[in-house]
């Protein structure tokens, strides 16, 4: 491994204090965890991953894992007997990772060959990503043929979200990553949150296929979020609360993550009859009330702004109507008038 002459690394003593600094080149200073660095720039990786690219035991592969994360250089992501690792995305550990990655020579043989297998591992992933998408595809295609053409609800989506850059996207049930794939040029960052590991799979598989590197996804509950508080700008709850037994709470966990000023999109079925959703595809509730949601979003400390129905040949009877439901938080406003009323 080759580094160059710039003086990026000294650079980050201004913003750093002097033990942060030891600790975290202390950390990186080593191959193998440089070499780790290196592969989880190309993306989210397993022990099991990392041990199979760097051929050595997974106690020694977690022991340097273990001394990345406490530096601040990497995080970890833990989705059930599993973990996800990826590079910092906030704060001096952050800075510094990319710093230091800025001086590997991306042309050493050892990283190339890194890269080659870890592509190797990810491809596999892939096809057994979709495999399992392939088994569950007909019970799916079935249900979109029920409401609007899936392209009709993406758009009403973009829409609703409008052209204002959005920096920070939470996208609460992602499933197979489709409204992070639909949604990548809206924003700067997007997380996702599944509790399926077989539908993260998938999602990192499309992610990795669409060459979205600007989002991750990761194992969560909807009824208790461990994402950031009032940390995303825009919040997107789309077609999960029909599966849940407690939407109420749900929606208050994605509104306390909606940051001041922030919007919450929830996208989901209107009222309909359809039971055989409950037994064959597992839905709790069988769509929901625009007063119904309303009050949610209020009990929530949302204001509701917009409601749009898409019903598929202009009847809402013989086919399921899609709603949108599109909230703001209100602090910002309310800050505003406090602060008119001081100084009236």
């Amino acid at each position: 491994m080759s580094f160059s002459s710039s003086g990026h690394v000294m650079d980050l003593a201004a913003r750093s204090s002097l033990p942060d600094l030891v600790t975290a080149l202390k950390s990186a200073g080593e191959p193998t965890r440089l070499r780790v660095l290196a592969l989880l720039a190309q993306g989210e990786a397993t022990v099991k991953d990392l041990t199979e690219v760097l051929a050595q035991s997974q106690p020694r592969v977690s022991r340097h894992l273990k001394l990345l994360t406490e530096a601040g250089l990497i995080e970890r992501l833990p989705e059930g007997a599993w973990a996800y690792y990826r590079l910092a995305e906030e704060g001096e550990g952050a800075a510094i990772a990319r710093t230091i990655l800025a001086q590997l020579d991306p042309d050493e043989p050892m990283l190339g060959r890194d890269r080659l297998r870890l592509e190797a591992i990810k491809a596999a992933h892939a096809a057994a990503a979709q495999a399992y998408f392939a088994r569950n595809a007909a019970s799916w295609d079935k249900l979109r043929s029920l409401h609007a053409p899936e392209a009709a609800v993406e758009a009403a989506v973009r829409e609703a979200i409008g052209t204002a850059p959005v920096h920070n996207l939470l996208d609460i049930g992602t499933g197979t990553g489709r409204m992070l794939t639909v949604l990548a040029d809206r924003y700067t960052r997007g997380v996702g949150v599944d509790m399926s590991h077989d539908m993260l799979s998938v999602a990192r598989a499309n992610l990795a296929a669409a060459g979205i590197d600007h989002a991750h996804v990761r194992q969560g509950d909807i009824t208790a979020l461990t994402v950031g508080a009032s940390a995303f700008d825009l919040v997107l709850v789309h077609q999960v609360l029909h599966y849940l037994d407690d939407p109420a709470r749900a929606l208050r966990e994605a509104a306390r993550a909606v940051a001041p000023g922030g919007r919450l999109l929830i996208v989901d079925f209107a009222p309909h009859d359809m039971e055989f959703l409950r037994t064959d595809h597992a839905h709790r509730r069988l769509g929901f009330s625009h007063d119904q949601v309303k009050a949610w979003i209020e009990a929530a400390g949302l204001d509701l702004s917009a409601v749009r129905d898409l019903t598929v040949d202009g009847s809402p009877k013989a086919k399921l109507t899609v709603t949108l439901w599109m909230a703001r938080d209100r602090r910002i406003e309310m800050a505003k008038a406090a602060a008119l009323l001081k100084t009236a």
